[in-house]
């Protein structure tokens, strides 16, 4: 169905979809093809975040940096790599956001039998939604049986005196700007800061980061995955800067300015902001169900907000807080497509533990890949989930520059390998990878402890020789070795 006509003064649904972002896009998918009529509302453009300022545009930004990185380290091709071609990066970037234009979403959108309205989506009663257009009129919607929030999240800013006046970038501008910044500097040490860090010293910038505190870059993971990463960081020429506190920020001209706490100044051309995210709740009109604007929404794993009577008011994705990353959101997404599908056709919901219905992989097998230069690469649990958890759990490490496939990936090769087992159940509980080329060893870790595989069955998934993937079987022999100490050789 093409775009909703916006003359009307009310239209009647099945299901209104908020947000059309990858998570909201997924959840109508779902309820269209469970036969009930579903309304999509974006105010901004089909695809969301993910399509042009985040996955797509700062990917595309990192392959040709991680891709000669490890062109470096080939021997017989290092010699014949170059500088990389800013303009055609920047240009690849482009065209891989389709020059912000979402054409694309909407044509996938008619192909679903999805309508579509442009506008800013509120809350306006149970199961009432307004719709204020761009040209200035207003479409009154009524859901028959759901209405989905997948509004996603904004950047979170810092109270920081002169912030407001420095126009400092979010992860928006770090993902789109079309001219390389003669200095960056960089406040935070996560995922968006340590990918921009990476993109943005190769294309030419000279990036400081500014780590409030001394826990290390990448906070949430293993410790060796941030002190690996910024090694990497350090090489490519970033200044790390641990334990910092920004106290003011202002702009003079074209050059901006810090102060820190200890009263070091900074001066660079554009300043990055990558300190968290907030929900998109502060104006689609939660006051009206009885939540609170801005809050994040708390929902259970078929993905009703728990808060909300009768069970017709859901959220998907970073706006419940579960997991903020674009594929988990897409996953919540398809479940609860199909639980709202399932309640509407009077069907069984399945929400017992890995239920058609349910997102139980939020709880146990969240994957991520951080694309830097060593890439990162984790699944389910990490020590510091565990730690004074009293569960009986055993960490395992391995270097992965002693597996074949390393040597055979790069010469020089520094990587560590960790998995947690679960000593109650014999399963893997947790893996975590930091090394070139480990994103790719994932998907095997996901399935690994998604399907709580015994670790005796895992001895019978052989890795293919040489690839960096044997450092599975060198994990499990570590594992074995460990409980399992070798006979001496007979005497006679």
């Amino acid at each position: 169905m093409s775009e909703a006509a916006t003359n009307e003064a009310a239209r009647t649904y099945d299901v209104i979809v908020v947000g059309a972002g990858p998570v909201g896009e997924n959840v109508a998918d779902r309820t269209s093809a469970a036969g009930l009529s579903t309304v999509i509302i974006e105010r901004e453009l089909l695809g969301g975040e993910c399509s042009f300022w985040a996955c797509e545009p700062s990917k595309a930004m990192l392959r040709p940096v991680i891709a000669r990185a490890d062109a470096r380290r080939v021997p017989g091709l290092r010699q014949s790599v170059g500088p990389l071609d800013v303009p055609a990066v920047l240009a690849h970037r482009d065209d891989l956001a389709n020059h912000w234009h979402d054409e694309d979403q909407v044509d996938w959108l008619n192909s679903v039998d999805v309508d579509l309205i442009r506008g800013h989506g509120r809350l306006d009663g149970p199961r009432q939604v307004t719709v204020q257009t761009p040209d200035g009129g207003t479409v009154r919607l009524t859901a028959r049986h759901a209405v989905a929030v997948c509004t996603g999240t904004s950047a979170a800013l810092p109270d920081t005196p002169g912030l407001d006046l420095a126009r400092p970038w979010t992860s928006r501008e770090a993902t789109s700007a079309g001219e390389v910044p003669g200095r960056l500097v960089i406040v935070g040490g996560g995922v968006v800061a340590v990918e921009m860090a990476a993109a943005w010293q190769a294309l030419g910038s000279q990036v400081t980061m500014v780590v409030r505190g001394d826990a290390g870059l990448l906070s949430k993971l293993e410790p060796f995955a941030g002190e690996l990463v910024a090694d990497g960081l350090r090489e490519a020429g970033v200044e790390i800067r641990f334990g910092a506190t920004v106290a003011t920020v202002h702009r003079e001209g074209r050059e901006a300015r810090m102060t820190l706490a200890d009263g070091t100044a900074l001066a660079a051309d554009e300043i990055l902001y990558a300190t968290g995210r907030s929900p998109r709740t502060g104006d689609v009109g939660l006051d009206t169900v009885g939540l609170t604007p801005g809050d994040w929404l708390t929902v259970d794993d078929t993905g009703q907000v728990t808060a909300v009577a009768d069970g017709w008011l859901y959220a998907a994705g970073d706006v419940n807080h579960r997991a903020l990353l674009t594929h988990q959101g897409k996953y919540q997404a398809r479940m609860i497509g199909a639980a709202i599908g399932a309640r509407a056709n009077g069907e069984p919901v399945d929400d017992a533990r890995w239920g058609a219905h349910v997102s139980t992989a939020d709880h146990t097998a969240v994957p991520q890949v951080v694309f830097t230069d060593p890439e990162v690469a984790t699944v389910g649990l990490t020590t510091r989930d565990v730690a004074g958890s009293g569960r009986r759990i055993e960490v395992v490490d391995y270097d992965i520059a002693r597996v074949a496939g390393a040597h055979q990936f790069a010469e020089g090769y520094r990587g560590q390998a960790r998995l947690l087992i679960d000593l109650d159940r014999g399963i893997v509980a947790g893996a975590t990878f930091v090394g070139p080329g480990v994103g790719e060893l994932l998907y095997s870790a996901t399935v690994a402890v998604t399907g709580e595989v015994p670790l005796e069955r895992l001895w019978h998934a052989v890795p293919a020789f040489p690839t960096i993937s044997e450092v599975w079987l060198r994990l499990l022999e570590t594992y074995r070795d460990r409980h399992q100490p070798r006979r001496k050789p007979p005497t006679h």
